[in-house]
């Protein structure tokens, strides 16, 4: 990781929140952070602007820090030519957005981190790359060799860049302007054809979509779980079953603390880029609480309760917040804090435990991590170790059990990645939402409990005069909040209202659903953007719609809004969600790829959201929440209200009944008459369709 030297002078970054920024000030670089005082003096000096992008995480920023930022030969460089801007991409995803498109226009493929643009003085960018080491290799130019050359091409083809900017600028206003046709009816065609295309590019033997890197893509499995759950097809289940199995027993899964890493490098999910963070680790309990519904299969609820627990261990602060990330890199190495040699396992545990541990997780086979060292991964299943060694299946598990927690104690003196303990309020939302689902499909009350508590710190701190900040830290919370802060957090609320009904959530849910539709709605076109209409301008405002690495902002907003508006009879939240999906429909159609959270909110609208409302005492709804927990209904809200809630929307101010609950299932604006039992009800919810 990159750190600061106490005995060099501290650049302008020491004063912002950010650790990544904060990694940063140190260098003899003459940092700016993003803002008016950087682009004034590229004004008033005729020097372009360098930005750096990238975070704290990030193993390939910190090898760029080392071969460049902190030399004071390139600093000198860098100084004399540019004005230096460093943003942290997790608290600036706008900015981020805008230069990744652009690496998109100029180099006609994905960008990555870190980013490397140089812009002229009104923000438009002249050139785009990513990394660049210092002298020339990996087929790069050097940092210093392209440094010169750019301010040069600046100096002596003005009226080049000038023209180049226009049509960035033109190409830019293009790509997130949305003409809908208004008479094309929606229909399921694009989510047949995503799930299609998904089949495609599925990898029958490790599971995943491609080849190497395999990412996730939490959305994409989510989307083949609830097809199956719809249309009752196997081959979306396999294919999201397969690989949340591979990817539970690879190495991308942090075998002795659980969490997941935020990619594999190769196709067998086998060696991670060992980085956690908090945003894949939120959609990935929830995924995996769903498939355990579907399938029963163990190894899925073991990996709740594992990432569950790693949650709460190392990623939740004393006030509340999930922080962000924990790095790739200890010691300046990545994977060390994870990765092992024989000689250190065997020396951890006892010749009986290794016996099976070894045999299990691959270290008696080859090296799998730079030739000496072993990432740990099930190699070889435990029922076949057991066999293979004259054990019961039970004694095996005991001493696999035994070796874990042994080399788990072991790791947890080793020196540790380090950890970015921001808290932004999007991730913190994916995350609450995951801990509720788990929490709500394993009866854990220590689950929902930390959820609750991430929750309230998101009021208490990060909601400021009914508006929505996007980060804190070190007792500051700040940054104009975007549309995922507001989207995720409304969807979040919705889950937790499902797990626990307090009226209070249920107000704050309707708060954020209307600074979505005041602040970031695209009345004209549909959809959402996201920046607030009265944020920073920039030279873009974006509005995307497809997944990326977190969801796509507009699919969780069209989602949580048409689950909000069945909940409390709001139809202007139902035609917000339709105009987004409307919006983005003709793209769906043309290429469902990409689009899996918009397609789960075609799939609700087309198919709307039944909601079950249950009235009783406190003491009895409890028995019929974990009743209803246990089976696989994503097309299902459900609100367990008890006697006494007061201010009730009337959509859901149903009458109880003395001493015991009564179930309501609505769907559109037809209800069931009350049902008494949770057989009963089972019977109806399995009919489908209210009529």
């Amino acid at each position: 990781m990159s750190t600061s030297n106490p005995t060099v002078h501290r650049n302008r970054l020491a004063h912002e929140t950010s650790p990544y920024l904060q990694q940063h000030a140190g260098n003899p670089v003459d940092w700016y952070p993003w803002g008016e005082e950087a682009f004034r003096l590229s004004r008033e000096s005729d020097r372009p602007v360098l930005l750096s992008v990238g975070y704290s995480a990030c193993h390939w920023c910190h090898v760029m820090a080392h071969e460049s930022f902190e030399d004071p030969e390139v600093a000198r460089v860098m100084n004399e030519l540019f004005v230096n801007v460093k943003v942290d991409r997790e608290e600036r995803p706008d900015v981020d957005q805008i230069y990744q498109s652009a690496h998109q226009i100029f180099n006609q493929g994905a960008g990555g981190w870190p980013l490397t643009a140089f812009l002229t003085p009104d923000q438009t960018p002249f050139f785009v790359g990513t990394y660049f080491p210092k002298s020339a290799r990996y087929g790069r130019p050097g940092f210093v060799e392209l440094l010169k050359r750019i301010a040069e091409i600046y100096r002596e083809s003005r009226d080049d860049i000038a023209k180049q900017n226009e049509a960035v600028r033109e190409t830019f206003a293009r790509m997130h302007s949305i003409a809908t046709p208004r008479h094309e009816a929606l229909g399921r065609a694009p989510i047949a054809d995503a799930v299609t295309a998904l089949a495609r590019s599925f990898d029958d033997e490790h599971g995943g979509f491609g080849g190497a890197p395999k990412f996730p893509h939490a959305a994409d499995l989510e989307l083949l779980l609830r097809q199956h759950a719809i249309d009752g097809t196997e081959e979306p289940l396999r294919m999201a079953a397969l690989t949340l199995e591979r990817m539970a027993e690879g190495g991308i899964y942090d075998q002795l603390g659980g969490g997941f890493a935020r990619y594999s490098v190769d196709e067998r999910w086998l060696i991670p880029h060992f980085e956690k963070m908090l945003y894949d680790n939120g959609p990935l309990l929830a995924l995996y609480a769903d498939a355990w519904k579907v399938t029963r299969k163990p190894l899925f609820a073991r990996v709740v309760a594992e990432t569950a627990a790693w949650v709460m261990r190392e990623m939740q602060s004393p006030e509340g917040g999930y922080y962000s990330t924990l790095d790739a890199d200890s010691e300046g190495e990545e994977g060390k804090f994870y990765v092992w040699t024989r000689a250190e396992a065997e020396a951890a545990t006892t010749r009986d435990e290794y016996a099976v541990a070894a045999a299990h997780y691959g270290l008696d086979g080859p090296a799998n991590f730079e030739g000496k060292h072993w990432n740990l991964h099930v190699a070889k299943p435990l029922a076949d170790v057991a066999d293979a060694l004259g054990l019961p299946t039970a004694e095996a598990e005991r001493r696999l059990a035994s070796a874990r927690a042994k080399l788990f104690a072991v790791r947890e003196e080793r020196i540790r990645p380090g950890r970015d303990e921001k808290i932004l309020t999007s991730w913190n939302a994916l995350m609450v939402r995951g801990m509720v689902r788990a929490a709500a499909t394993f009866a854990r009350p220590d689950w929902l409990g930390s959820a609750r508590r991430a929750l309230d710190f998101a009021r208490a701190t990060l909601w400021k005069d009914g508006r929505l900040v996007a980060t804190y830290k070190d007792g500051k919370a700040h940054l104009n909040a975007y549309l995922d802060d507001y989207a995720f957090l409304l969807d979040a609320l919705v889950e937790m209202l499902q797990a626990e009904f307090r009226p209070s959530d249920l107000d704050w849910a309707r708060e954020l659903a209307e600074a979505l539709l005041a602040r970031f709605e695209d009345r004209a076109s549909g959809g959402f953007f996201f920046t607030s209409d009265d944020h920073e301008r920039l030279i873009q405002r974006p509005k995307p719609g497809h997944d990326n690495a977190t969801p796509s902002g507009n699919g969780v907003a069209a989602f949580a809004l048409q689950r909000l508006g069945h909940l409390i009879g709001e139809t202007r939240y139902l035609e917000a969600a339709e105009r987004a999906i409307a919006a983005y429909y003709p793209a769906m159609r043309r290429y469902p790829g990409g689009f899996a959270t918009l397609l789960m909110a075609l799939e609700e609208h087309l198919q709307p959201t039944r909601v079950l409302v249950l009235r009783g005492p406190d003491h009895e709804l409890g028995a019929w929440r974990r009743a209803l927990a246990e089976a696989y209904r994503p097309d299902l809200v459900t609100v367990p209200i008890a006697d006494g809630a007061t201010g009730l929307p009337p959509a859901l101010d149903k009458p109880g009944r003395p001493g015991a609950v009564n179930a309501y299932l609505c769907q559109g604006v037809s209800c069931s008459a009350p049902v008494a039992s949770v057989a009963d009800l089972e019977i109806l919810l399995n009919r489908g369709r209210i009529e």
